[in-house]
């Protein structure tokens, strides 16, 4: 199992049984003056406060994002409008018999929060990503916007796995408004507690287990189906213990 940085990652209390990878391939460069082409590896973040340091836009909102790059393209990482696929020109692969490949941007299908890779059976690694920008001069005065409306409103110092849930799809209320508004701010499952700052972080109080966001996640799911009729689809990734493959993370279990 290959990850990068693991922020979008929750491991069973029983761990991983094989091996578990992380990424290295830390490299950019600039093929031309608003392409840039990163390893798989490279800090989401550092990229986009770059870029946006550089005059270029597309990626204001990956300046607050822990993670990286192969992360990102996986789960089509988007905040503020902007989502990474926007600005993607080709990927890099390693398939998993050992072959590179390099996939045209056009010839991908990419949706709010999913991307061709969470079902490519062939994958093995996310190599390399080329993005094509366009310049901006008001680029770096918006990913400055961005990160001090995200320190506002995210519980940034503590310790969680990013967004929970994805956004319901064709409507326009966000999951953490529906989370709210059933009342669930700061409710908790052993160390497990939805967030008092934003409700779909759910954080780790200090003794947190797996099985403890587990259940407090499905705990969320229900109430929120039973009070508005929506079902909630997770956004973090569930690592089973016992999953077999490249790609565990579709081994899923639901969480109960």
């Amino acid at each position: 199992m290959i990850i990068g940085k693991g922020s979008n990652c929750l491991f069973d209390d029983l761990g991983f049984d094989g091996c578990v990878i992380l990424n290295r391939i830390e490299f950019l460069e600039r093929i031309e003056s608003d392409i840039y082409r990163v390893g798989s590896g490279f800090r989401f973040n550092r990229l986009g406060v770059q870029c946006s340091n550089e005059g270029f836009t597309g990626l204001e909102f990956a300046g607050g994002i822990p993670g990286t790059v192969g992360g990102a393209t996986y789960m089509n990482a988007g905040a503020n409008g902007q989502e990474i696929a926007d600005v993607i020109d080709s990927i890099e692969i390693v398939t998993t018999e050992g072959k590179f490949q390099t996939l045209n941007r056009t010839d991908l299908d990419f949706s709010y929060r999913s991307s061709p890779f969470q079902d490519m059976d062939h994958l093995a690694a996310i190599f390399a990503v080329t993005f094509r920008l366009k310049h901006s001069k008001s680029a770096r005065k918006r990913q400055h916007e961005y990160l001090e409306r995200r320190r506002i409103s995210q519980p940034v110092g503590e310790r969680s796995a990013g967004s929970v849930f994805r956004n319901p799809s064709n409507m326009e209320v966000a999951a953490a408004e529906l989370i709210e508004r059933a009342g669930l701010k700061g409710h908790r499952v052993g160390g497990a507690m939805v967030s008092n700052i934003h409700a779909n972080f759910f954080i780790n109080i200090g003794d947190s287990t797996s099985q403890d966001m587990l259940q407090l996640i499905g705990l969320v799911k229900e109430m929120v189906y039973e009070k508005f009729g929506v079902k909630l689809k997770e956004e973090v990734l569930y690592v089973h213990p016992y999953c077999h493959g490249l790609n565990p993370y579709k081994d899923k279990r639901p969480a109960v």
